[in-house]
């Protein structure tokens, strides 16, 4: 049967002379991985440049039940995206958030609130005409909340260390190295909480924002399986330095 959705895409694996199976992340169906032929002829209906990470398609695709590997019918961009794949920071950033959602998202189930923060952030990131260099740290933080592990907020004026292990403030140090103080867990919360909009009134020089991001990534470790080494990490600090 055939279905309309929509899709971000994850991965693309070559499966054969002018084959691929790509990962995408769909409103309806959660993760599927979908077998496209043909996308490296000159005229191919679905084009090869289409399915980069994090590229977002309006699809009909076909869905069975209890098959690993789904075909499609129709994929197109949607939105056409007008500064990613043009814009060397933009394009990095988006490399080494592809590769966090990989290790982060592995639900074959529907999540259409953790379908939409996405699709709309991309969307947002590609239109927007204001520098890019915060928006991996709010995007990260923000989507901790879909994936059920959003830092609190401070209580009590006294607590001043954010333990990355409990996602909480505490009074007393921690007995283990998985924390931050107060300062920097109050840059935590304000990219949390403040819009992409507005993020780039947070004002970070480039030794504070790659001392969140080392953080964010050990959160993400502790309260993910398996999440393991962000290889795209050093790349993403060399081309933000």
């Amino acid at each position: 049967m055939l279905y309309k959705v929509r899709g971000i895409v994850l991965k693309t694996t070559l499966y054969s002379e002018g084959s691929v199976i790509v990962q995408v992340f769909t409103d309806k169906f959660g993760i599927q991985s979908y077998l496209i032929n043909g996308v490296k002829k000159p005229r191919a209906k679905i084009p090869m440049n289409i399915l980069q990470p994090l590229h977002l398609l309006d699809m009909v695709v076909y869905h069975k039940i209890n098959t690993q590997v789904q075909r499609v019918a129709e994929a197109r961009p949607s939105p056409v995206f007008r500064s990613i794949p043009y814009n060397v920071i933009k394009n990095t950033i988006v490399q080494f958030l592809n590769e966090v959602l990989y290790k982060s998202i592995r639900q074959q189930h529907t999540d259409e609130n953790l379908f939409d923060f996405i699709y709309n952030a991309i969307s947002w990131f590609d239109e927007s005409d204001e520098p890019a260099v915060n928006f991996h740290l709010a995007f990260l933080l923000k989507l901790s909340r879909f994936l059920g592990f959003a830092p609190h907020e401070q209580t009590r004026s006294d607590q001043k260390y954010f333990d990355l292990q409990e996602g909480d403030f505490k009074s007393t140090m921690p007995i283990h190295p998985y924390f931050i103080d107060k300062t920097d867990a109050n840059y935590f919360l304000l990219l949390f909480s403040t819009s992409f909009e507005k993020i780039n009134e947070i004002k970070l020089d480039n030794k504070v924002r790659r001392f969140l991001l080392d953080k964010i990534l050990v959160y993400y470790t502790l309260h993910t399986a398996s999440f393991g080494q962000i290889k795209s990490h050093q790349v993403l600090e060399e081309v933000l330095s």
